[in-house]
């Protein structure tokens, strides 16, 4: 059974703080973009670290898997019957790429705007005709 505190490689005590700091690091890391050359494992890895942040992120959520583990999120109520799993037909989980998209607010992690280190395409073009057009103004008021 996959440990989803061990998979973030954080403590069954972290904080919502920690939590998002493991998936930050872990999501870059084993992004299948990132690992061309292992890209099998990159995706399993990266699939787990997905359900991982995506069940210990949301309280609800972790509290049912802190009570009954994963199978309390599939339906099946940790051993016990169908009936006694907090959620009557189960938890699906999310494509990995939607939570990593959703994580990182749209943007892509992995190009240097992100960081705020380049000016990008559209940005640069706007400043650029902003520019353009000062130099005009101030051609024309001498």
């Amino acid at each position: 059974m996959v440990d989803y505190y061990e998979v973030l490689g954080v403590q069954r005590h972290a904080s919502p703080e920690d939590i998002k700091k493991a998936y930050r690091k872990l999501a870059l890391k084993w992004h299948p973009d990132k690992n061309p050359e292992n890209k099998e494992e990159a995706e399993r890895k990266f699939k787990q670290v997905a359900e991982a942040y995506e069940v210990l992120s949301d309280a609800k959520k972790r509290d049912i898997y802190d009570k009954y583990g994963k199978e309390g999120l599939n339906g099946g109520g940790g051993g016990g019957s169908h009936f006694d799993s907090p959620f009557e037909f189960g938890f699906t989980f999310r494509n990995p790429d939607d939570v990593f998209r959703e994580f990182f607010g749209g943007r892509d992690p992995f190009s240097f705007d992100f960081f705020g280190l380049k000016e990008g395409g559209k940005r640069k073009k706007q400043k650029q005709r902003e520019e353009s057009k000062k130099k005009k103004s101030t051609k024309g008021n001498h």
